[in-house]
């Protein structure tokens, strides 16, 4: 039997421990994708406890404490930091088999030295331990940052925003770790959506263009994406929750919607596939223009529980896989830009496991440009971000790709210390790598799978966005 979570874990072969520990395990991280709060970065926050670095913001971890039984106190209410930490180390013995509990375990690992499980009777001892180290010099927001061996970090930043914590990191000279913003235009796409002609007028007054007409909400679009680019963002990002659209329309029909919600008119489902279809169109060639990563985020079902919504927002725990058929109306809306030769460098990634071989065959459709591996099927995302979801992405992409050119991990987290979820990456890839020259289904040519999995750790993330 082997010791929890040691030096070999998750890895089940010779050849997988070979490649984790002599290849894998120290390359540098490009967290392509996350919700780190630039901010915090500048500012080099200085966490007060354990709680705060870990538990705040954290609906991963809100999730499993209402599985568990934990009132809301001491989940998002006002219950003090000690209580909620006691209620996450009665919740984490519950979750075994869930990835939160290896998450966990390495986070206490890698940043506290804490090797104890964490229960209710190791909860006051880790309590102290991390809290006195939090405490000390080399704890702060960009000491963790360091210490994960980041190279570069994409946040995830509305249109509106100013970028000021990204503009005065970029003027930084002692911090060499790449924060840039990622363009993610959801509000300005969701025409439906409660709140969109506010968002309009917020655009309307960072980009100083009066937005009367659907012409003038384009250009102040447009203005936003040059000045993201102006700030070194080289990536977009797009949450389409539920059902990718595609609808044949016109410029024309597409404005006429867009002036029937901004006087404050109800737009039908038909209308909204239509705006929605013409928006990202031409946002899409935009991107193509400036040589920019597009990522769609699919089949998200979002805010299901009204009464919760209502109480403490979104992004708090209360979301869900949509079911809805996803390839037609994909294949149609990259068809569309792709033929006019400006479809852009594309990861797609869908929150539902069932559309892996849609994706793995549908990023097949749109390569070329000599761009290897111009379309990528994303790694396993949110729900699926677990062992087996890792796995099963990965050998449908081996399946109908070029596994080889995968592009790898991300953390889609608000955490700092979530960079142990690259590792927990790395080492269930060696794995399966290794497991397949153990079968005898690949060479033992160390020189290739050295390129392989060097290139899904870091070196295709680096090439394929240029950061």
């Amino acid at each position: 039997m082997k010791d929890f979570m040691d030096d070999n874990f998750l890895l089940s072969n010779e050849t997988a421990i070979d490649l984790y520990h002599n290849y894998a395990k120290n390359m540098p991280i490009i967290d392509y994708h996350c919700h780190i709060d630039p901010k915090e970065i500048y500012e080099n926050k200085k966490f007060e406890n354990i709680t705060e670095v870990w538990l705040y913001g954290d609906h991963y971890k809100w999730r499993a404490m209402r599985c568990n039984g934990i009132e809301e106190k001491y989940i998002t209410g006002d219950a003090n930091d000690y209580d909620k930490f006691l209620a996450w180390s009665r919740t984490i013995p519950m979750s075994i088999g869930n990835p939160l509990y290896h998450w966990t375990h390495l986070e206490l690992q890698r940043f506290f030295g804490i090797y104890e499980p964490l229960d209710e009777d190791t909860a006051p001892m880790i309590w102290e331990k991390a809290n006195k180290l939090l405490r000390e010099n080399g704890f702060r927001a960009r000491d963790l940052i360091r210490k994960s061996n980041v190279e570069a970090i994409c946040t995830t930043d509305d249109p509106t925003d100013t970028l000021e914590y990204h503009i005065k990191l970029k003027e930084e000279k002692d911090f060499n770790v790449n924060v840039l913003p990622t363009f993610r235009p959801d509000k300005g796409i969701e025409i439906g959506q409660e709140g969109f002609v506010h968002w309009v007028k917020k655009l309307e007054e960072v980009s100083e263009v009066n937005i009367d007409n659907y012409d003038e909400f384009l250009k102040a679009l447009d203005s936003r994406v040059r000045f993201f680019h102006s700030v070194g963002c080289r990536i977009a990002d797009h949450g389409i929750d539920g059902v990718v659209v595609y609808s044949d329309t016109s410029k024309e029909e597409a404005a006429a919607i867009f002036i029937k919600a901004l006087r404050g008119e109800a737009v039908s489902i038909d209308e909204e596939k239509k705006y929605k279809t013409y928006t990202l169109i031409h946002i899409f060639k935009l991107y193509h223009e400036l040589g920019w990563v597009m990522q769609l985020h699919i089949a998200a079902l979002r805010n299901n529980n009204t009464k919760m919504f209502e109480k403490i927002g979104a992004n708090a725990g209360f979301d869900s896989i949509n079911d809805e058929s996803i390839a037609y109306p994909l294949s149609r809306l990259l068809d569309s830009v792709d033929k006019e030769n400006s479809l852009p460098k594309t990861i797609l990634y869908s929150l539902n496991p069932k559309d892996n071989y849609i994706l793995g065959t549908m990023i097949g459709n749109f390569q070329g440009d000599g761009i290897p591996g111009k379309i990528q099927f994303g790694a396993a995302w949110w729900f699926n971000d677990n062992k087996d979801g890792m796995i099963e992405q990965m050998k449908a992409l081996a399946n109908l790709g070029t596994f080889g050119r995968f592009i790898g991990m991300l953390t889609d987290s608000r955490s700092f210390l979530s960079y142990t979820r690259h590792e927990y990456f790395r080492r269930i890839a060696c794995n399966l790598i290794g497991e397949w020259v153990e079968n005898g289904e690949i060479p033992r040519n160390m020189k290739l799978l050295k390129t392989i999995v060097e290139g899904i750790c870091y070196n295709n993330a680096k090439e394929y966005f240029s950061i």
